[in-house]
């Protein structure tokens, strides 16, 4: 998934009980005196109680793998400090660590039971693989990158988490030696379901996969019954793409010369959720009074700091385009700036380059106190270096309520 900082500042907050709870997981199981001595232990409990578990993922058994996994080594030395925030951490190689809650809706999602014999496809830095192996009987790994998945063996091996097997290759072709598999968990994207992995997942079983074009993706949830995959479409997502086998078979090729916005009018949705637009916090379709269309999407906070937004990833090759024309239709009520300088209602552009590494930023804003529709526009250059772009709307943890409608982008060639 794309490496992108956008952080909260509240206060840690946590119930007593909850808190004691916590702490008595990670004192008397597995990994007790890993827990006794972490210097990260409540920015690891905040995160689970603020990051995760408030936002919908309410398994529990989940929620306790998450408390007791050290996320910040499964991360470069010099991102320690940062393994605890909402960022999706840069692990080299070009992939990332996504976000605790990614990690435990996904884990959630396919209902991981102890019994369980998992496959995983993307091992990456083996967080995710050390979330399962705190709740299933055995975790089989996959990643594509020879060093990555080297590394991420060592680390899952030194930390104790000896119900994991890793692999190099192309997860692609799943791995037929241990199937069939209870569950099936893929962290990159493929555009359709390798049918590798269909003809291992067991019947009955279950299989979460982020499907889609290159910026634009959902998750999908598979059920395998009578030997064939029945679907259902959830949260839109942005991983990175599935290499290897998946990407040579992939047909569908967005034009980076010529960048556009996705359901800029949130006329498409998914079970009340807004299509081509992911990380939605705090956001709720109306459709009554829109600016254009039937639809448009309002942002409402009271809590300073909280996220309250929406990500969409744009591709865009700096090389042939000069710069971007966004507009956008927007309203405010009781719109208050947070304590922090970018805690303020906005739209927010970050460039990156061929490597995930940001090259730019520009912003589109504030929009602060309360006033009726209107048009915001703003022709922003477009650094050469660009590959990527990621789009964020939203209060940006600002308070009160902002309204958008009609995001579009244009773009003019060099």
């Amino acid at each position: 998934m794309i490496g992108l900082v956008f952080c909260s500042g509240k206060n840690w907050r946590m119930h007593p009980m909850r808190a004691f709870i916590a702490l008595a997981i990670l004192t008397c199981g597995p990994g007790a005196a890993l827990a006794q001595n972490d210097p990260y232990w409540k920015e690891r409990q905040k995160m689970i109680e603020e990051r995760v578990e408030r936002e919908g993922v309410k398994n529990e058994r989940v929620l306790n793998a998450l408390r007791q996994v050290p996320r910040h080594l499964f991360v470069a030395e010099k991102l320690r400090t940062h393994a605890y925030t909402e960022e999706i951490l840069d692990i080299g190689y070009k992939q990332t660590l996504s976000t605790a809650y990614i990690v435990g809706y996904m884990t959630a999602a396919i209902d991981s039971q102890p019994g369980d014999r998992v496959l995983e496809i993307g091992t990456g830095s083996g967080y995710q693989a050390a979330v399962l192996a705190k709740i299933v009987k055995e975790v089989y790994t996959i990643e594509i990158v020879d060093p990555l998945g080297n590394e991420a063996a060592q680390r899952l091996k030194s930390l104790g988490y000896n119900n994991v097997k890793v692999k190099i290759g192309d997860g692609f072709k799943g791995w037929p030696e241990f199937a069939p598999f209870d569950k099936i968990l893929v962290t990159c994207s493929p555009e359709k379901v390798p049918q590798p992995l269909a003809d291992q997942l067991k019947e009955g079983g279950k299989m979460i996969v982020p499907l889609g074009t290159r910026y634009h993706q959902a998750f999908y949830l598979f059920e395998k019954r009578d030997g064939k995959l029945v679907e259902n479409k959830l949260l839109p997502t942005l991983f990175v793409p599935m290499t290897g086998q998946a990407e040579s078979e992939r047909k569908v090729q967005e034009n980076a010369a010529r960048p556009r916005i996705v359901n800029g009018g949130f006329e498409k949705s998914t079970d009340g959720v807004a299509d081509g637009w992911f990380y939605q916090r705090q956001a709720t379709l109306e459709h009554k009074g829109a600016r254009e269309g039937k639809t448009f999407i309002t942002f409402a906070n009271q809590e300073v700091g909280r996220d309250a937004h929406a990500l969409q990833g744009v591709g865009i090759d700096g090389k042939q385009v000069k710069a971007v024309k966004l507009s956008l239709w927007v309203k405010t009520e009781d719109a208050v700036r947070g304590s922090e300088p970018y805690q303020q209602p906005g739209l927010a552009i970050l460039f990156f380059d061929v490597d995930n590494r940001k090259v730019g930023e520009q912003y589109v804003g504030p929009w602060l106190g309360t006033f009726a529709w209107t048009r915001f526009t703003r022709d922003i250059a477009v650094p050469r270096a660009t590959k990527m772009a990621m789009i964020q709307i939203g209060l940006r943890g600002a308070t009160g309520k902002l309204s958008i409608d009609d995001v579009r982008m244009t773009s003019t060639s060099r």
